[in-house]
Parts: structure tokens; sequence; C-alpha cells
């Protein structure tokens, strides 16, 4: 179990969020911390600390947080956006909730880091 995260309290309804997506296995929200004109994340309420510890049997969950977070930036007509995923500290891991940045409105560079 990981310890109670700002995602954690956003999931539990303590802390509000502007919600884009929820269902049974994730909730969708824009970021309060902006990097682009449109950032969102999507999150699995399933208290995983990052890709790291992730096991085949959350394959399909991974693929749903894909999923949810395309279909939201097609619903926002975006044509190209940007998906990030930190994992650990070393790469911008600040939430240790596993989250996936979806980033669009603006050129993005490369290399990101």
């Amino acid at each position: 179990m990981i310890k109670t995260t700002i995602f954690q309290k956003i999931i539990n309804g303590e802390i509000p969020c502007e919600k884009l997506h929820e269902d049974e296995f994730c909730i969708a929200f824009n970021d309060i911390a902006a990097q682009a004109p449109v950032h969102f994340l999507v999150i699995p309420k399933k208290p995983i600390i990052s890709l790291f510890e992730c096991t085949k049997d959350d394959s399909d969950l991974l693929g749903h947080l894909l999923f949810i977070g395309s279909k939201i930036a097609k619903s926002k007509k975006l044509k190209d956006w940007r998906t990030v995923i930190n994992t650990g500290e070393e790469s911008g891991q600040t939430v240790f909730h596993l989250h996936i940045h979806f980033l669009s409105g603006r050129k993005m560079n490369w290399p990101p880091g």
C-alpha cells in the first residue's frame, strides 16, 4: 500500500478537482500546475506507486488509462499531444501514485529534459 498522496485524496473526494472523467478504474482531471495550455492527468484508482511496481495483472488497467486519455484529448479536438509517465524521483515524479500527463496546445521540444 502506498502513502496517502494528494491523488488518493482526490480519488477519495477529500480534495476537489476539475474532473474530466471518472469510472470504476480511473479518474482524469486538469492539472493544477499546468505545463501547457492543455494539461490533464489520468490516474488509476488502484494505488500503484509507479510503472516500476506494475505487474502483468495491471496490463488491462494501463491500456484503459491510455484509452481514456486519448478519448479526452479527442473530445477536446486535439490532434497532437504528448503523454508523459515519470517513474521515480530522478525522472521528475513528485507524486508517488502512478499518473499519466497529457499535454497539448503548444509546440513540445525534444529532448524534453
